[in-house]
């Protein structure tokens, strides 16, 4: 259209369906020329007689009235010809400024023409350069008349924009005469405006809430709904968020799951204006189209819209034609889109829709297959409660066969908690509701609470026998363990036990669950009992589903307990064609192919806290490929996350936080995982020196794990929070976040998930004064492990020890022991911890006396910090070297990067460190940095935000944003970062600071 523009005089002949976005491009193309037009905008009503002329008139009026005081002055240096008094009668205000009125004709087009001459020069005398007719499909005839003329005007120099709908042009327009061929060749565009696809929904979406992250799930969603229309997909956009299913999060927006959108108030009205020019059989069409909500053929819409033949027939090819109805494929006929769906379907009043929906349900009765979900929703909306639970119940059946399990969760429990049922229906069916919420693959989002709250109102609604009773109250409990409510599970859970002796499956099943170590007291030794108790009900249990569950779970809980057994339990399971007897049973079902990838993921994710990494890789891979064949969606993302964790440990850094970012945000991860994207998204943070993101994160993971009784959860998080309290000279709070969790695995007796925290936790306690604690529990470590075959924890065993050492007053020797975990580290290999253990040793050199054996282990170490995109442990380094005299100095990839009038990310930095009340010094110490070097920050930021005080300078930085969290530094960070180069270190005493390396970097 630009270009259009610049060649004047041009015709833009712009089409497109309604909400597609012509007015908003109209005005976003003028609002872009290097010189504002003088614009007459023509917008033409939706009036059913539109007055002659009228949307000319009421533009002009609006547009040219200063210019006409002007006229009238004497002062506008515009002179009117004669024929402008023609306009008289329809200007009678402008009378002063128009010349006299002209004499009567007798012939009725003379005079039309006439008048339509005065208005083209009344527009070109006034210097209108643009003339825009806005929805030109609804104008008068003599406006269109007059854009005709205009258009075939020789000596037009104004621009002409024409936006229509095509669909809407009434039969013989003179629009038609506009838009046709040999008309709009004398033009210079014509532009039709298609529907967003779904990438450009995507970007859409991503504008509208300011955030990268938008899933293709979610976009695909939206686009189904709203075909890409960009008026229905804003203004849905903004409906989901007034509502709150689109919601601020940490990250930038979180979203609920959803099934189904409201209609927006603006595209209801813009749906029904345009259904109510339509004639009544063309109504009634769009109705019964409406009413099916898919795609459906003539003699069934004939028979829903009860028209006759001829009838529906008129009708169909009306709703055709209005653009309301498209044809899907031959005699499938749906409406345009599901928002005019639903804003159609709504409209018809509720008894008369009730009797369509039994219509359409009467006409898909003879289909085959039989449309069970379609039929389930049609008897709903007619009110028959018998059949709605009939296909309610075959519909999410035939789900679960096709591994739909959420849209069979959804399907009962919409009858289980709407419908009036018999007791015995209302059992079986929320039975089956909780078999599909607690065993299925599907990922279920909110609907986990409201099935629980529709379980728990059954049980206390219905007279239920006492094994139907276990039965409900065991799945109620397992939805409890999904929600992280353990107190809640448990007591539903055991009491399922004592109601469940009948039925040896379930009570395995409900013993299992309480095997698992989860909660705050208890220790392992009981749910081992529980365990046992499960294991010793496996002669009893005849199902090849019920025994291969037994026997995932029996794996799982014994590597969680941290037994050995665990891996032989595993590798049984993993033969898929042979039971954990050897009897050959053929080839497995597609329950167990989705158990047996279970167990390989837990495999997966249990060997990282075992410290067997080629294990878990190989075992994860082979779950993710088995759980995409077998149609396990719930499970796929958790596993990548695990795959994620392990990336996160091996030092496989790059990339790494966009991918957790872009498995966190959708719907289909479980709540589990997205706390392990959490705390990934925290460690990586707090590598990388974006401390109060970083806490953030952390902080919430551990109080979530917490209340959740995640014992294999805890320690990461409590461990990197001590890590920062101790690098802010706190010990005394490094001690209260670590020793909770050092003494819920004491009390547990479960020291496989000590590995992280409980070197951390010594630290604290020496920083805090109180070294002789470090070796009773280093110790107490050492003893709780005993010889299991775990790398990872027995290396952080021994790494305790050499702390303990170090506490002791024998820093060589504890030297000595750091070097040896730091290879083993290495080998694991988990290379961050093994560099973060040779700083360890380079500390202890100190200590020792051994100031050249330090510098040579500190420099590698912090030069590999920096290529592994570990900022914040390199500038720790850097400043210890830097308090003994040393310096690393670094040839610049490139050459240093200028950030211009922008704050670099170390100005940033700084700060905000400042705005909270810090002195320079106290940021030096927090930064790693020497108070010069935060001086000469300080000073630099002062500049370029035009600031001459330090409470001028927080007061700036808040105005401008900066101090929101770290999305500012982040944003500086993004725009440039140097690397230190792998050559060219030597020792010097020079004030250079730690590289600011990429945050996402491979370790190794």
């Amino acid at each position: 259209m630009t270009a259009a523009l610049d060649d004047a005089p041009a015709l833009v002949l712009l089409e497109g369906e309604a909400g597609i976005g012509k007015t908003r491009l109209i005005h976003e193309c003028l609002a872009a020329r290097p010189v504002k037009p003088h614009t007459l905008q023509v917008t033409c009503p939706p009036l059913l007689e539109p007055f002659p002329l009228g949307a000319v008139v009421d533009a002009l009026q609006a547009t040219l009235r200063e210019t006409m005081r002007k006229i009238a002055d004497g002062t506008a240096g515009i002179e009117l010809s004669p024929l402008t008094g023609a306009l008289r009668p329809l200007f009678p205000e402008w009378a002063e400024a128009l010349p006299p009125a002209m004499e009567s004709l007798d012939d009725p087009k003379a005079t039309r023409h006439r008048l339509l001459r005065a208005l083209m020069e009344l527009i070109e005398r006034c210097g209108v350069n643009v003339l825009v007719f806005d929805d030109a499909h609804w104008a008068d005839a003599a406006s269109l008349e007059l854009l005709l003329m205009l258009a075939a005007s020789p000596l037009r120099r104004m621009n002409l924009i024409v936006s229509y709908r095509s669909t809407d042009v009434p039969a013989g327009s003179v629009l038609r005469r506009l838009t046709s061929s040999s008309a709009a060749r004398t033009g210079s565009a014509r532009i039709v405006l298609e529907p967003l696809t779904v990438t450009e929904t995507t970007q859409m979406i991503a504008g509208v809430f300011e955030t990268r992250q938008v899933s293709g799930e979610f976009a695909t969603f939206i686009h189904e709904r709203t075909a890409g229309l960009p008026l229905a997909l804003e203004e849905t956009m903004w409906l989901l968020r007034d509502r709150g299913d689109i919601f601020p999060a940490a990250d930038g927006w979180g979203r609920r799951a959803l099934s189904e959108l409201q209609v927006p108030p603006t595209v209801r009205d813009s749906v029904l204006e345009r259904v109510e020019r339509l004639d009544p059989a063309a109504q009634r069409v769009l109705e019964a189209a409406a009413t099916f909500g898919e795609p459906a053929g003539e003699p069934a819409l004939g028979a829903v819209s009860e028209l006759d033949a001829e009838h529906a027939r008129r009708g169909l090819a009306a709703a055709l034609s209005s653009g309301l109805l498209i044809e899907t494929e031959p005699d499938q006929f749906v409406c345009r889109h599901a928002l005019a769906s639903r804003a159609v379907e709504e409209a018809v009043p509720a008894s008369e829709r009730r009797r369509m929906h039994r219509r359409a349900a009467e006409a898909l009765a003879g289909m085959e297959p039989v449309p069970v979900a379609r039929l389930c929703r049609h008897y709903r909306e007619a009110g028959d409660v018998g059949r709605w639970a009939e296909y309610a119940e075959a519909a999410a059946a035939r789900a679960l066969e096709s591994g739909d399990d959420h849209a069979a969760v959804v399907f009962l429990y919409d009858v289980v908690t709407t419908a009036e049922l018999s007791s015995d229906l209302m059992i079986r069916l929320a039975r089956k509701l909780g078999e599909a919420a607690a065993w299925g693959g599907a990922s279920l989002g909110t609907m986990g609470r409201r099935v629980c709250d529709a379980l728990s109102a059954v049980l206390d609604a219905v007279d239920v026998p006492a094994v139907d009773r276990g039965e409900v109250r065991l799945l109620l409990g397992r939805l409890h363990l999904q929600l992280g409510e353990f107190e809640t599970a448990v007591r539903e859970i055991e009491a399922a036990v004592a109601e469940l002796d009948e039925r040896p499956d379930l009570g395995a099943r409900a013993m299992i669950s309480l095997a698992f170590p989860r909660g705050h007291d208890w220790p392992a030794s009981r749910h081992r009992s529980w365990l046992d108790r499960a294991v010793a009900l496996r002669s009893r249990v005849s199902s090849r589903d019920e025994r291969i569950w037994l026997a995932v779970d029996r794996a799982s809980v014994l590597l969680m307990l941290g037994d050995d057994a665990g891996w032989v339990a595993v590798d049984e399971i993993e033969d898929r064609n042979t039971d954990e007897d050897g009897d050959e049973t053929g080839p497995a079902t597609l329950f167990e192919l989705r158990q047996i990838a279970r167990g390989l993921m837990n495999a997966g994710h249990f060997a990282i806290a075992w410290g067997r990494y080629a294990e878990s890789r190989r075992r994860l891979t082979a779950a993710v490929d088995l759980m995409r064949s077998s149609g396990y969606g719930r499970l796929v993302n958790s596993a990548q996350l695990t795959v994620a964790h392990l990336d996160w440990q091996t030092g496989a850094w790059t990339g790494l936080a966009d991918r957790i970012r872009q498995l966190a945000q959708d719907e289909d991860t479980l709540p589990e995982a997205q706390l392990e994207a959490a705390l990934l998204l925290g460690l990586l943070d707090l590598s990388t020196g974006k401390r109060q993101s970083a806490h953030e994160r952390l902080r919430n993971v551990l109080d979530e794990a917490i209340r959740r009784g995640l014992i294999d959860v805890q320690g990461l998080p409590a461990a990197a929070l001590g890590r920062l309290h101790l690098a802010d000279g706190a010990p005394d709070r490094a001690v209260a976040v670590t020793q909770p969790v050092v003494e819920l695995i004491d009390r547990k007796d479960m020291w496989l998930w000590a590995t992280d925290v409980m070197p951390v936790f010594l630290d604290a306690l020496v920083a805090a004064g109180d070294t002789e604690a470090v070796a009773a529990w280093a110790r107490r470590f050492t003893a709780g492990l005993g010889d299991r075959h775990a790398p990872a924890p027995q290396a952080a065993a021994r790494l305790c020890q050499a702390v303990a050492i170090e506490a002791a007053g024998r820093p060589g020797r504890a030297a000595a022991l750091f070097g040896d975990v730091a290879r083993e580290w290495r080998d694991l290999p988990r290379p961050y911890d093994g560099l973060l253990t040779m700083e360890r040793r380079g500390r202890a050199l100190l200590s020792a006396g051994d100031e050249a054996g330090a510098v040579d282990t500190l420099v590698p170490t912090q030069r590999a910090l920096v290529d592994a995109g570990a900022r914040w442990d390199a500038d720790r380094v850097a400043h210890l070297l830097r308090r003994h005299g040393v310096e690393v100095a670094r040839a610049w990839r490139g050459g240093r990067r200028g950030y211009g009038d922008q704050l670099s990310p170390r100005e940033l930095e700084v700060v905000r460190l400042v705005a909270t009340g810090l002195t320079s010094r106290k940021v030096a110490e927090t930064l790693f940095l020497s108070p010069r070097t935060v001086d000469r920050h300080l000073s630099s930021a002062m500049r370029k935000l035009d600031v001459s005080s330090r409470a001028a300078l927080a007061l700036a930085a808040s105005d401008t944003g900066l101090l929101d969290l770290d999305h500012a530094y982040s944003a500086a960070a993004g725009t440039g970062q140097a690397s230190a180069s792998s050559s060219d270190h030597e020792h010097t005493r020079t004030e250079s600071t730690a590289s600011e390396s990429s945050p996402e970097s491979n370790i190794g």
